[in-house]
């Protein structure tokens, strides 16, 4: 569910409302990469702050943490809220982040892809150009070997005819 402009004004204090602010559009797409990598580390020490608090708190109430002031706590929604808000912010720098690294890494792999292209282009031309190192027709020329020459060329099939009419055999049972 989101949450108002209103909502964040009332639990954020003026800093964070201002990095807060950043994470929105179209302030988000306007940042440049070193500024967003800035963002997403102040955001993150703030949640982090926030969510320590929060826990802090919640145990103060549990009567489980000696009190940090005067009293324990008795609520913690504002602190609760805080927390909420910065990690929404985070959450979106966060994917900020990654839509900008995948653009990053389809980018690159469109320049390779032209790149392959063109090599290949290359590649094909050069080929069309370079002379045949054999006349076409020819092919491959069958050498008789001298074992082939020395058997009885009636019973070279003997094997495998052998084993043909044995599987016949065992078939017709």
């Amino acid at each position: 569910m989101g949450r108002s402009l209103r909502t964040e004004r009332q639990a954020l204090d003026a800093e964070e409302l201002a990095l807060v602010e950043k994470t929105h559009h179209p302030a988000l797409a306007e940042l440049d990469a070193p500024e967003l990598a800035q963002l997403v580390r102040l955001v993150r020490e703030r949640r982090d702050r926030a969510r320590d608090i929060a826990a802090r708190q919640r145990r103060e109430m549990r009567g489980k943490a000696a009190a940090k002031g005067a009293a324990p706590a008795a609520d913690n929604t504002g602190t609760r809220r805080k927390r909420d808000l910065l990690a929404a912010a985070l959450k979106r720098l966060n994917a900020e982040t990654a839509r900008r690294k995948a653009l990053a890494a389809r980018d690159a792999m469109r320049d390779s892809a032209t790149r392959a292209l063109e090599l290949r282009r290359k590649r094909d031309a050069q080929a069309a150009r370079r002379p045949m190192s054999r006349p076409a027709g020819e092919g491959m020329r069958p050498l008789d070997s001298a074992k082939t020459r020395a058997r009885n060329r009636a019973k070279l099939g003997e094997v495998s005819q052998h084993t043909k009419n044995m599987q016949a055999k065992r078939d017709s049972r």
